[in-house]
């Protein structure tokens, strides 16, 4: 379905996500594809869209609604992403069950990535958003440090470490890009392109896949 991860240090965030999506036709066939779940959020935040592929669309609507709003700071963005992805969701429910029954494979999860400049102390942000059976059907909630979706344990407990003894962002970067690309070996449902960037104080930029 996807693979995501996130880490933030004192100084930055590395964000990462595959690019393989499956989704099913109007007779229940499986499609395989790409996609980047990788969505910038202007020029200091990213969000990264995990499980059904729709997701990305969201989070390319939600792109447009950031930059016509002006916002900047992701603690704004997030304010703004919790109402706005559930609209969007909601929409997508009601088309998507129009042809198809009801399914985990339509569940979304967003990780949102980002800088404020409000607050000198905790400039960095991670949030979590998912789906849930209740309406609101999204919410979410701030990440400490690592978090990886589908859970990868063994990795975020090396990424809490790593952010506890301050390790430089290009080391946590080579530690996310070395166990993404190994999923490859054993999971079918992960894949490449891959996609990796980082932020800082200075603003979003790519990384080399």
């Amino acid at each position: 379905m996807s693979q995501l991860f996130a880490c933030q240090t004192a100084e930055g965030i590395v964000v990462a996500a595959d690019g393989k999506a499956i989704d099913f036709d109007a007779d229940g066939s499986v499609l395989h594809y790409q996609v980047e779940r990788l969505v910038p959020l202007g020029s200091h935040a990213a969000i990264l869209a995990g499980g059904a592929a729709d997701g990305v669309d969201m989070c390319r609507a939600f792109a447009s609604f950031v930059r016509e709003e002006g916002l900047i700071h992701v603690d704004d963005i997030y304010s703004a992403g919790l109402p706005f992805l559930g609209s969007q969701y909601d929409r997508f429910m009601r088309e998507k069950c129009e042809r198809l029954p009801l399914d985990p494979v339509h569940h979304v999860h967003f990780i949102l990535a980002g800088h404020t400049a409000k607050d000198d102390r905790k400039p960095f942000r991670l949030y979590l958003i998912w789906t849930k059976k209740k309406l609101p059907q999204l919410d979410g909630d701030e990440i400490a440090h690592a978090y990886t979706v589908p859970r990868r344990m063994s990795l975020e407990y090396r990424l809490n470490k790593m952010c506890q003894r301050g390790a430089p962002l290009d080391e946590v970067f080579a530690q996310v890009k070395e166990n993404m690309e190994s999923l490859t070996w054993y999971k079918e449902d992960v894949g490449p392109p891959f996609y990796y960037a980082k932020i800082t104080k200075d603003g979003l930029s790519r990384l080399g896949g």
